[in-house]
């Protein structure tokens, strides 16, 4: 790992940089990296809110490390607040190298979820059971 830093949050997503989602450097698109993070944010806040929710908003994000091809992306997802029909979560991404045990931070975010009922309207999210 990259000066002894650890991820934050609970491990909610992995995949694998391929070809087709880099440039021709090798390097991986940011979007990508972000498309990712925002799947593993609607993951862990739809199990919160135990239904449907949609990004709101992506806050503060900024990549320190480039992902390559062949890397291993690990998305880390920690909810640090719910509000009525709001979820905010922290994610990190994280690339594990390929061909190395070694972990590095590549970047991450706060994302902002809302909660929605059948027809898209916001709906209060459920008390933790």
């Amino acid at each position: 790992m990259t000066e002894n830093a650890k991820p934050t949050g609970e491990l909610t997503l992995r995949t694998l940089a391929m070809p087709a989602d880099a440039n021709a450097a090798g390097d991986i698109f940011g979007g990508w990296v972000m498309a990712q993070m925002d799947l593993a944010s609607g993951i862990r806040a739809a199990e919160r809110a135990r239904g449907r929710v949609v990004t709101a908003a992506v806050k503060e994000m900024a990549f320190e490390l480039p992902v390559k091809i062949g890397d291993t992306l690990n998305i880390y997802t920690e909810i640090t607040r719910v509000g009525r029909s709001s979820i905010t979560l922290m994610v990190e991404a994280w690339a594990q190298r390929a061909r190395h045990r070694m972990i590095e931070k590549v970047t991450a975010g706060t994302f902002i979820m809302v909660a929605l009922d059948e027809e898209g309207r916001p709906v209060p999210v459920p008390a933790e059971a």
